[in-house]
């Protein structure tokens, strides 16, 4: 067993670990315990060591996680980590070992249950992909390493994993890799740059998922911790303004590049609900004139503008098909803090109730669904997680507040300001 620590050699190791046996070899010992508090730690050595001494082919990737961890941490992102809010301070063990011993705390006298050994092991892995995903750049070309990263991600969620899912693509894992609460905030500006040097493809991959998930998050910031004061609002969150409008105008240039006949990458549907989920948290800033939080961005913003009222009209019709309604499922009715936080509070529950879901973050960022039943396990989950979120409120602007919401009134509301809006400009 020899350590490796270039991206090459990292992803060769993972592929035979996700593709083979091994993840069950490694479900299959610690699940040999009785009660599922003594295998859950059994699991935790390997977590917390990244080394996995188990089954023909054991796996050794601490040194290539180690140096990727600490590159990370230089420009600002814990990817493995998260921020304790009482300790003002990032946690010593990784966020997968946390939940591991949430459930022990909660779950630990239960019998071992290789579905939630499972879960929980797809889920360290999750976060080892994540990990990966921002380190795309270093090695190599960037387009190749993220789709090698996304295969990873499809082999993670394929047949030999526990049924949980996390992301829909490589982009996504980017995205909850660096949706957590971090001190300093620079390396948005610096993952932002690269962001630019990728391909068409991924960048409007990002660009979907980045306006959905920036949407609901500034949605949330404006009811919950801003009291409702857009200027608070944008003061408060310089890192995220370049990165909506990013988002926002690589999704109008395909927009553009439909409506023109050009090559575009993803179908127009997705490319409307992705602006209208975008410009819901703050039209005004990018159909309008750019806030101070957009200073150095201005080209970027008239450009935007520009496209935007070209096809105004056309958008403002084809943004109908996207109001909240009661019944159906609506990202729009969907406010939270961060998507890492939705994620995670999707492994709690698929952990505390054994049964994984078979639902992306991305699910929850759209109103599309392949099937009825596919809307209302969205539904269900959304309302789940606000469950959760209320039972275990955070403190904000001094009440207690829940940090995943699901409000049909509201988001019909936010549609309907986004749209007031736009028509003003």
């Amino acid at each position: 067993m020899t350590p490796v620590n270039t991206f090459d050699a990292i992803c060769d190791q993972l592929d035979g670990a996700l593709i083979g046996s091994f993840r069950q070899d490694v479900i299959a010992e610690a699940a040999a315990e009785p009660q599922l508090g003594a295998a859950l730690l059994r699991l935790r050595e390997g977590m917390r060591s990244n080394v996995w001494k188990v089954g023909a082919t054991p796996l050794d990737i601490e040194r290539g996680i180690q140096k990727y961890d600490r590159k990370t941490r230089q420009i600002g992102f814990h990817v493995l980590n998260d921020w304790d809010g009482i300790g003002d301070r990032v946690n010593d063990d990784t966020i997968s070992v946390d939940v591991l011993h949430y459930l022990v705390d909660r779950r630990g006298n239960d019998p071992a249950s290789p579905t939630r050994l499972g879960i929980l092991l797809d889920y360290y892995f999750m976060h080892v992909l994540a990990l990966l995903s921002v380190r795309v750049w270093d090695e190599g070309n960037a387009d190749a390493n993220l789709d090698r990263v996304g295969r990873l991600l499809v082999h993670l969620q394929g047949p030999n994993g526990s049924g949980q899912l996390f992301a829909e693509d490589a982009e996504t894992l980017i995205l909850i890799a660096t949706s957590h609460y971090e001190l300093h905030e620079r390396g948005y500006a610096v993952l932002l740059e690269k962001t630019r040097l990728l391909s068409q493809s991924h960048r409007t991959r990002m660009a979907i998922g980045h306006a959905a998930s920036m949407g609901c998050h500034l949605r949330f910031g404006f009811e919950a911790t801003y009291g409702r004061d857009t200027i608070n609002m944008r003061n408060d969150n310089v890192a995220d303004y370049p990165w909506l409008l990013f988002a926002v105008a690589t999704l109008m240039q395909e927009y553009v590049r439909i409506r023109e006949g050009s090559h575009a990458t993803i179908q127009r549907a997705a490319v409307v609900e992705g602006l209208i989920n975008g410009l819901s948290g703050d039209a005004r800033a990018f159909v309008g004139v750019a806030p101070r939080a957009l200073t150095g961005f201005e080209a970027e913003a008239a450009g935007l503008r520009d496209a935007f009222q070209a096809y105004k009209q056309d958008l403002i019709a084809e943004f109908e098909a996207y109001r909240p309604t009661e019944q159906a499922y609506s990202p729009l009715n969907f406010f939270f803090n961060f998507s890492h936080n939705v994620v995670k509070g999707t492994v709690i529950d698929a952990l505390l109730e054994g049964r994984a879901w078979p639902l992306t973050l991305n699910d929850l960022l759209t109103s599309r669904a392949d099937e009825p039943a596919h809307g209302t396990s969205k539904l269900l989950l959304a309302k789940t997680l606000m469950g959760y979120a209320r039972a275990n409120p955070q403190e904000i602007r001094g009440r207690p507040m829940p940090v995943i919401v699901y409000d049909p009134p509201a988001g019909r509301q936010a549609f309907s300001v986004a749209l007031r809006k736009i028509k003003e400009q």
